[in-house]
């Protein structure tokens, strides 16, 4: 079985979709034998790669043998397959060597002449909240219901998700298949000896790259800094612990700047508490997994989630959790998060509060 696996969202410093993928590789690598599976990956520079002539795989994908570059960027790939004919896919079918699969891993699948067509889309937040959407996930709407003449099915990563695509596309529940994700790190409870470890990383991070007092606790929030993530509301009620309950806790963000963060940027600067509210860029994994241990609350008010897999990774590294009440949130969390709704700062501070108090 001939699997053609669109590797295009993979970055050199992955998050999110990124994850998603290189953890779809391995497992597809490792069921190879036993599967009978070819396992084939295509992959398409940016914009700006492709005008640079940088058209190399990601560094993290060069060891896989069976590896090919479609060389057109994707914003004009999306131009060409709008209404694609049989010439172009008939094309697309023979420079992708005949897949008996072909899955497109981000909101578009391409148009084969044979094999089945798969498509991942996450969750439908361009749809159902435009104003939380950029100019590239706006486009997502028309390009998923191209993509839909040809697609035989669609993945989706929660029951929420699915229920989302069925209404927005109006498509049927039979065409859509819901496969969870799951945290990068392995369940664990913290202990005393992996918190001095985890300490001990973070103080060597500190010295050599950010000025952190790792001996105060913290309040963590992991994800992209974009109104989605709904960001102001969590300083507003960082605020709010510090002036009322006069925490020792800092705040840190953690996660790179993505569309309209100037605002997030300014609410951080304009707090009476700036000094104690922190914003780190990218982490690498395993200060990543010391961060969540080293916690005393993740903090997730987000409006809206495909997944929410930071809740899942701090909960399966037994940080407490304390998030918003809607989309896919309940779903992924259970019983084992406090949930409260994303538009109530204080109603965050006080649930944060009592973790603090009593996690």
């Amino acid at each position: 079985m001939k699997i053609c696996l669109d590797v295009t969202p993979v970055t050199t410093q992955p998050s999110g979709v990124g994850f998603y993928l290189l953890s779809l590789i391995n497992e597809l690598v490792r069921q190879q034998q036993a599967y009978e599976i070819d396992l084939f990956l295509t992959y398409q520079p940016r914009f700006t790669s492709w005008l640079r002539g940088a058209w190399e795989f990601p560094q993290q994908l060069q060891s896989y043998a069976h590896r090919q570059v479609l060389p057109i960027p994707v914003r004009l790939s999306n131009w060409l397959l709008r209404d694609p004919t049989g010439l172009i896919s008939a094309g697309v079918t023979h420079y992708l060597n005949s897949p008996d699969i072909v899955h497109g891993t981000n909101y578009s699948v391409y148009p084969t002449k044979v094999g089945h067509r798969i498509m991942t889309i996450y969750d439908v937040s361009f749809g159902l909240f435009p104003e939380y959407a950029t100019s590239v996930s706006k486009a997502y709407f028309n390009q998923i219901q191209r993509c839909l003449k040809w697609t035989d099915l669609i993945i989706t990563i929660s029951e929420s998700s699915k229920r989302d695509i069925v209404n927005c596309f109006n498509i049927p529940e039979s065409r859509v298949w819901v496969t969870p994700l799951a945290s990068r790190y392995p369940i664990s409870v913290n202990t005393s000896e992996t918190a001095k470890m985890s300490k001990q990383r973070l103080e060597e991070f500190s010295r050599n790259r950010i000025s952190i007092d790792f001996n105060q606790p913290s309040l963590l929030f992991v994800g992209t800094l974009e109104p989605r993530k709904n960001i102001n509301t969590l300083i507003e009620s960082f605020n709010y612990l510090k002036l009322v309950y006069k925490i020792d806790h800092q705040l840190l963000l953690v996660g790179r700047k993505g569309w309209l963060y100037e605002p997030i940027l300014n609410t951080m600067g304009n707090s009476p508490y700036k000094n104690c509210i922190y914003h780190l860029d990218y982490v690498p994994e395993q200060l990543m997994r010391d961060l969540y241990r080293y916690a005393s609350v993740f903090v997730y008010p987000s409006h809206y989630e495909g997944f929410g897999l930071t809740v899942l990774e701090a909960m399966s590294l037994g940080c407490p959790v304390v998030s918003s009440n809607t989309s896919s949130i309940p779903e992924v969390a259970g019983n084992a998060a406090k949930l409260v709704s994303h538009n109530d700062s204080s109603a965050l501070a006080h649930t944060n509060y009592k973790n603090i108090d009593n996690p």
